[in-house]
């Protein structure tokens, strides 16, 4: 890294400093904290807008917070740690402002149960997050008979009323980002990508690979304003998809009803039913770490329950886990921005029991791999939520000293075995 202030390589002979002469490694990792969780906040805050919502309050924070990072603008690294819980808060903001605008144009959403296999006739992928791009594709390609499929973080959209009621959007078909190159080298049609979470193709499907909104590909054709005509083309010009049986996964358990059935969650937690929560969830990633999660959620007790967010379940979503007096055991709440709802039910239950969240018996066990879920920490650190595990490493953005401030005030603990964590929860 250049120093601007001694004009020389940070570090060198002339400077043992970090990035600017004063500043110090710890508010260079809090500087780096702060623009990755700016990004996340950025990511909600677009989505929100594309569907008519903004917050003027979250605009000016990610101005007036990016303007700190500067050179020699910010030397104060207890400002810093500030503008990393506020931007925390922002993120609160910025997905409450989606949440609000996806259940206003989408409706609802309601606990949906979605086919992974194939049926016959042309077909389109469509993976990234943006639920007003599958909106535009499924009215396109409902007009010219073609079916449309979920990948990734756009599974949950299955539970949105008004996007479950197209006849053409008839299924889930893989898994979490990094799997893309195999599926989308076998899946048999055109393939969307929308937003962030998308790999540079291989060859052998870069022809039928599409590009819409900020997401851009190399040698990929990228669609402008929605007319999504040569993707469905494209899916006609292709062989037919031809029918191939799968499983189903569920998916919906937004807040709104969860809420809607908190007495029965109540009262299954006082007859002692329910003993714990784990919201088990976050972004996923390639490490073969990663199977912690797996093996931790098949490790939890039949008397608690798993809630989860993100691609991050795809590790784990096609379990069955049964139910509890007819709750599930298992509770997809939606993509990484409704860990918004996963709050408001805590929030809920808290008052039910007169405690704080923290009393709750309520743990979080976070994977997290890019911006967005970093966004997600600062939030919980924000609303002072603690006992967070998270991994399978730590963020290596942070410093020792910036990780350990945050270990002694939020007691965040890094993941060590799913037994292990699972007794240190449960006793």
């Amino acid at each position: 890294m250049f120093c601007y202030q001694c004009e020389q390589t940070a570090g060198g002979t002339g400077c043992t400093k970090v990035g600017v002469c004063g500043k110090n490694e710890d508010i260079a990792s809090l500087q780096d904290a702060l623009i990755i969780g700016l990004k996340g906040v950025a990511a909600y805050a677009f989505h929100a807008r594309e569907l008519g919502e903004r917050d003027e309050q979250v605009d000016a924070f990610m101005h007036d917070a990016l303007f700190s990072t500067l050179t020699n603008v910010n030397f104060d690294l207890g400002n810093h740690v500030e503008k990393v819980l506020q931007c925390g808060e922002m993120n609160y903001r910025a997905m409450e402002l989606l949440d609000k605008a996806n259940v206003n144009r989408f409706g609802s959403p309601m606990p949906t149960q979605v086919s992974t296999g194939l049926k016959p006739g042309p077909a389109i992928l469509i993976t990234g997050h943006d639920l007003l791009d599958l909106h535009e594709l499924l009215k396109q390609a409902q007009a010219a008979g073609v079916n449309v499929y979920t990948h990734g973080e756009m599974l949950p959209a299955h539970a949105y009323p008004l996007l479950n009621k197209f006849p053409n959007l008839v299924g889930n078909y893989g898994s979490a980002w990094q799997n893309q190159k195999k599926e989308f080298d076998e899946f048999p049609g055109a393939i969307l990508g929308t937003t962030n979470c998308v790999l540079i193709p291989k060859e052998s499907y870069k022809d039928r690979m599409f590009t819409c909104g900020i997401a851009r590909l190399p040698g990929v054709t990228h669609i402008a304003d929605r007319d999504f005509s040569a993707v469905v083309e494209k899916a006609k010009s292709l062989p037919p998809a031809t029918e191939k049986q799968g499983g189903t996964l569920t998916t919906g358990f937004h807040h709104n009803f969860v809420l809607s059935i908190a007495d029965k969650i109540v009262d299954a937690v006082k007859a002692g039913k329910i003993r714990h929560f784990f919201l088990v969830g976050g972004c996923e990633g390639s490490r073969s770490s990663r199977s912690y999660f797996t093996d931790f959620v098949k490790q939890v007790p039949k008397d608690c329950v798993v809630i989860t967010l993100g691609c991050g379940k795809y590790r784990f979503n096609d379990l069955d886990l049964g139910d509890i007096d007819g709750i599930p055991r298992l509770l997809d709440m939606g993509q990484c921005n409704n860990a918004y709802s996963a709050i408001q039910v805590a929030v809920a239950l808290s008052k039910v029991f007169n405690c704080g969240v923290n009393d709750l018996p309520l743990t979080l066990v976070l994977s997290w791999f890019e911006q967005k879920a970093v966004a997600i920490l600062f939030t919980l650190l924000h609303l002072g939520i603690k006992n967070i595990r998270i991994g399978p490493t730590a963020p290596a953005f942070l410093t020792p000293n910036v990780l350990a401030v945050i270990q002694e005030n939020y007691n965040l603990q890094l993941i060590t075995t799913p037994e292990e964590d699972i007794k240190a929860v449960l006793g």
